[in-house]
């Protein structure tokens, strides 16, 4: 079969199952399998595919239209210009928790230009490792330790890290959120805490793209009655381990921003929300008082 023949076949049956882009998914599953990228796709347009690359790439097909990830099926996802490794231990970097990395990135710059040396940040709840090392190549300076409860997120996290030359900056560990940081350190101190926790909760797990419900890991995304529990707990351990004037900087689902709020109290100083590029409230970010 041709490139172009295969493509559009791959395309159709994507749209049969109902599967969001369905063009592009079949862009990228059949870039996948031929190893190329996509201007070389489609520069070999009239080219044959090999009969095991054609058998892999329908076979990619039939797994994203029973609702497996793309990006669990290649195995990777762009994040700040970066390739990560995703496998369904982790969460799949999403393109709004970039947001996120532009908040710490702008509050490290107006700190730095106050006169603060080398940042020391905790990324609480790592996964694929995303948030720490997107902050890492942009750091150069920064101490960073990453932190997660799920062992086989960090193998993961830990494998992007190497592979992306960031390994010997970074000190992975498992923890529950900071609490190994205080049990391993108790003197700890931290310029910022960021995370981007589970933040859906019960009543919205049957609105979830089946992508999310059925494929993505539960203790990443959710698993959480009301969606605002780990919240409750970040805010005081980063009060904790922040030192004064330090920022807790946390990712928030589209519906949490005034509970959220309504968790900082007189503690806490400068406290801002910034929209993602929807307009959704997306992060919030809070100074400990001095």
């Amino acid at each position: 079969m041709l490139v172009r023949d295969a493509l559009k076949e791959g395309q159709a049956r994507l749209l049969q199952s109902r599967v969001p882009s369905a063009s592009i998914a079949a862009e990228w599953l059949l870039m996948h399998a031929l190893a190329c990228d996509r201007a070389s796709l489609h520069a070999r347009a009239s080219a044959e595919i090999p009969a095991g690359a054609l058998e892999g790439y329908f076979h990619s097909v039939a797994e994203r239209a029973r609702g497996k990830p793309t990006q669990y099926i290649t195995g990777h996802q762009e994040f700040w210009g970066l390739d990560f490794e995703v496998t369904p231990d982790v969460l799949i970097p999403r393109p709004e928790t970039e947001r996120l990395v532009e908040r710490v990135l702008e509050l490290a710059a107006r700190e730095k230009s106050g006169g603060q040396g080398a940042q020391r940040i905790v990324d609480v709840g790592t996964g694929s490792g995303c948030i720490a090392i997107a902050l890492a190549s942009e750091l150069q300076q920064a101490e960073i330790t990453a932190a997660d409860i799920s062992p086989a997120a960090l193998a993961v996290a830990r494998r992007n890290a190497k592979r992306l030359g960031f390994e010997p900056r970074i000190d992975f560990f498992e923890s529950d959120l900071v609490e190994a940081v205080l049990v391993r350190e108790p003197a700890a101190r931290f310029d910022f805490v960021v995370s981007n926790p589970p933040y859906v909760g019960r009543d919205e797990w049957g609105a979830l793209q089946r992508e999310v419900r059925d494929y993505e890991p539960r203790i990443a995304w959710g698993g959480v009655e009301r969606g605002d529990e780990f919240y409750g707990r970040i805010f005081p351990q980063a009060l904790r381990v922040l030192d004064p004037g330090g920022y807790a900087v946390v990712e928030i689902g589209y519906n949490l921003r005034d509970r959220v709020l309504a968790l900082l109290g007189a503690p806490w100083d400068e406290i801002e929300v910034r929209d993602d590029y929807a307009g959704i409230p997306r992060v919030v970010s809070a100074k400990k008082r001095l």
